[in-house]
């Protein structure tokens, strides 16, 4: 690409709202698009096996391998913030979930001030993303480019742990993203014919012939160069030369809730006197670029099982991973079709709370922590994730290094609330696992083990052993005060010619997996967009 090259738009980050961006904005043929990646492609065959992303949880070819600063609360460990780094973004790399959230989170952004983001202005662009497996109807859409389907297989583990749900007394919930969310029941994945449903192979693989559309992988953005207070161009890194690229329109940054935030502050934007300590002139003093980051922190226990029906059998076993291999070669079915969670419940540990506050989800395989190795034994995992946390963190830079990794500081259990709200969900957890059910297929609980009995045992369980669901939201938070990094049309405040288009922008999480949302983010901004590019 030569130098000061023009283009209507220009998307920094090409990963799940980005890649809907890239095609939306191209779709009328009207505007050119160049689409900046500072990862490469999504070629790996383990990206698009579901599975693999086992493979690149510590892969640096398309992982940034974050951490996150260490906390008192949470044990001053450095927690493991994986991101995207590839065609794709998180997209190609996370757990397959979709899961849209409740109802009640979109209806309080828009009671934020955020007008047209409630659930009924946001359930259009769900709709639309979709190509639902399972047929239209008043809350899911077919032939959208956003494949969604349901588990290829029912294993006894997932039917058992539904069933000791409804012993415990909650609902069946056949689709967490229908009518309500709370309830047990089986996930829906993103699964085309077996293989993994990305935003780049559903949005940005068809369309990479149009005419209008440039994607330029491993090219690092740096900085947002501004005339005035309008944002025109972006300077970025690629194989060691920088280029300057020219926006007549907008710069779309959609590098999510981490990279977002820090190329803003490297830009000039974010809290001046933090910024003045790096040596960045200020373009516009934006105290909250950066904060309010949240997460779902959330823990695990890990049962022995009393039949070797788990993936843990299958690694261990020479002739049984060969099978499963050419199930999977020949059908598209079987243990490297799962997602994170096959099975999960939604439920409230606060009996005031509007809508669920945990999630639990079953695990078909069993590990000491995400990243490693699996047990020898056979095992399977019952995550338990706090969905709506009320402790709050920040991403800033620690210098004007663009290549360096920003401070991460997630802050998880700075509310005592949190604390209380996850231990109940595991203790509610350990109970559902003597229902009669699922008991049967319960040797023995690994972790946190027999030793942990007490309240006060499992709340030191949960600081020293809890971690991140990878789910980072809100850095550049919408809203309709003063403070807010974004209006409700996700224009940054403060400077013309600039857009937040990420995960970023939640000014509360959803409660669930995030990926959905962040397409139907991406969805819904294509429209303001081009609305406003007329």
């Amino acid at each position: 690409m030569a130098e000061e090259e023009r283009f209507d738009f220009i998307i920094v980050g090409a990963g799940s709202a980005g890649c809907v961006l890239a095609n939306r904005l191209t779709e009328n043929g009207r505007y050119s698009v160049l689409l900046l990646e500072a990862g490469g492609k999504d070629s790996s065959p383990w990206i698009h096996v579901p599975l693999g992303y086992g493979k690149h949880f510590t892969n640096p070819d398309v992982n940034w391998l974050y951490e996150s600063e260490p906390h008192p609360a949470t044990g001053n460990r450095a927690l493991p913030e994986p991101r995207g780094k590839v065609l794709g973004g998180s997209s190609s790399i996370n757990g397959l979930v979709y899961v849209r959230g409740d109802h009640t989170d979109y209806d309080l952004w828009r009671q934020l001030g955020n007008a047209g983001w409630g659930f009924d202005d946001v359930l259009p662009y769900f709709r639309k993303a979709e190509d639902q497996q399972r047929g239209a109807d008043s809350y899911h859409g077919v032939g959208g480019p956003l494949t969604v389907s349901d588990p290829t297989d029912r294993h006894p583990l997932c039917e058992a742990f539904i069933a000791a749900g409804e012993q415990c007394g909650y609902s069946r919930n056949d689709d967490f993203n229908g009518a309500q969310l709370e309830g047990f029941g089986y996930l829906q994945v993103n699964l085309k014919r077996g293989r993994r449903a990305s935003a780049a192979t559903a949005y940005l693989r068809p369309i990479r012939r149009r005419r209008n559309l440039q994607v330029t992988t491993h090219a690092h953005a740096t900085r947002i160069l501004f005339e005035g207070r309008r944002a025109t161009s972006v300077e970025f890194m690629r194989n060691g030369k920088s280029t300057t690229a020219n926006a007549s329109r907008e710069i779309i940054l959609a590098g999510g809730a981490i990279n977002s935030p820090q190329l803003l502050q490297l830009s000039g934007i974010g809290p001046a006197g933090h910024l003045r300590s790096h040596g960045i002139d200020s373009v516009a003093d934006s105290p909250d670029v950066g904060a309010n980051l949240q997460d779902h922190y959330n823990a695990r226990l890990v049962y022995k099982s009393t039949q070797p029906i788990t993936l843990n059998d299958v690694v261990g076993n020479p002739m049984r991973s060969v099978m499963t291999g050419l199930r999977y070669a020949f059908l598209r079915k079987g243990f490297l079709t799962i997602g994170a969670s096959s099975a999960a419940g939604f439920f409230r540990m606060d009996p005031a709370a509007v809508a669920p506050d945990i999630q639990a989800g079953i695990a078909l395989f069993s590990t000491d922590k995400a990243g490693t190795g699996l047990h020898p034994f056979s095992g399977f995992s019952i995550i338990v994730r706090l969905l709506r946390p009320e402790s709050r963190g920040e991403v800033m830079i620690k210098n004007a290094d663009p290549f360096d990794a920003p401070a991460i500081r997630p802050d998880y259990l700075s509310a005592p609330r949190d604390e209380d709200l996850l231990v109940g969900g595991l203790l509610a957890m350990r109970e559902l696992s003597e229902m009669p059910a699922l008991k049967p297929f319960v040797a023995a609980e690994y972790l946190p083990g027999p030793e942990c009995r007490t309240e006060a045992e499992m709340r030191d369980f949960v600081r020293h052993r809890g971690g991140t669901s990878y789910h980072p939201v809100g850095t550049c938070r919408m809203g309709t005060d003063q403070t807010a990094v974004v209006d409700a049309r996700l224009r940054v405040r403060g400077v013309e010619g600039l857009r937040v288009v990420d995960a970023s922008i939640m000014p509360r999480i959803v409660s669930g997996n995030t990926n959905a949302p962040t397409i139907m983010i991406g969805e819904k901004a294509s429209d303001m967009i081009l609305e406003d590019a007329r």
